[in-house]
């Protein structure tokens, strides 16, 4: 079993926010990551969500700034969210900007050196992780959803289209959704996986509904004052993709929102509402 260091541990809500590090083997590096069990998991195995953050973000991140424990504590709901990367990696580089390398995993398995090393956090959220939270958590392994921000709702986007029987919810705040077509998926998947396209389209969620991957629903909320809706997330492309495919698919635009937690924050109870109502059935 996994070892743990416990870094820190809250009571909120009834519940208990713990956040931990450990020695990961997929990554070859320490990982954190946190967890919030509300009061329920003193009893039972509960549902749990994996939320992917965005660039520059932590595994503190989601859980100080989005609100969530209130609902998950409402909900009887699991919450983990991880670092966004591997760090002190000693790559040449890989602190040199806020959008590429540090911070900035992008939830795939890098192919091309030298971030093929340590670089690995698909494997990280979808195997090592996942069996830390069911083997030391009380989490239902059955009844697992994944969503996330910017970054990171571009991650839960493709980890569920890629792994349909892991999750059977998903959902994103403004996430990139096309990043074949966006500067920061061409700048990262150009140096993590080469620069064959065919490459890349498994880590863009509208390349992969595309090429005919299917999950049940998908929700998305994007703010209509997103200063990186016009250059970077491209939901109209995964609009488009969805109507053409027969994916289902709920896209809300919400004016005068904009790329922060305080949009997250006004939205996060409706997305843990969703969730919890698609892992009880």
């Amino acid at each position: 079993m996994t070892a743990l260091e416990t870094r820190s541990q809250h009571q909120c809500f009834d519940g208990i926010q713990g956040f931990y590090q450990h020695a990961s083997t997929v990554i070859g590096l320490p990982m954190r990551f946190s967890v919030y069990q509300p009061l329920q998991a003193k009893s039972q195995r509960i549902p749990v969500l994996f939320f992917l953050a965005g660039l520059t973000c932590t595994e503190e991140t989601f859980m100080i700034k989005a609100g969530a424990q209130r609902y998950a504590a409402e909900y009887g709901l699991m919450l983990v969210s991880m670092d966004t990367s591997p760090r002190q990696t000693g790559i040449a580089g890989e602190s040199d900007d806020w959008d590429f390398g540090v911070g900035a995993g992008f939830y795939l398995d890098a192919t091309h050196a030298p971030w093929s090393k340590y670089f690995q956090m698909e494997s990280y959220v979808t195997q090592e992780l996942r069996n830390i939270i069911i083997d030391q958590f009380p989490a239902d392994p059955n009844r697992t959803g994944i969503f996330g921000h910017s970054m990171g709702g571009h991650g839960a986007l493709t980890l569920a289209l890629r792994n349909p029987s892991l999750y059977r919810s998903v959902s994103a705040f403004a996430p990139i959704c096309a990043p074949m077509r966006c500067p920061w998926g061409q700048k990262v998947f150009s140096s993590y996986l080469g620069e064959n396209q065919q490459d890349w389209r498994p880590y863009d969620a509208t390349a992969l509904i595309e090429d005919g991957c299917r999950i049940p629903d998908i929700l998305i909320d994007q703010g209509l004052n997103d200063q990186f809706l016009t250059e970077q997330l491209h939901p109209h492309h995964l609009e488009n993709i969805c109507a053409a495919a027969g994916q289902k698919l709920t896209l809300r635009y919400h004016q005068g929102y904009d790329h922060g937690y305080y949009f997250i924050s006004t939205f996060i109870g409706e997305h843990l509402k969703y969730h919890h109502d698609a892992l009880i059935r």
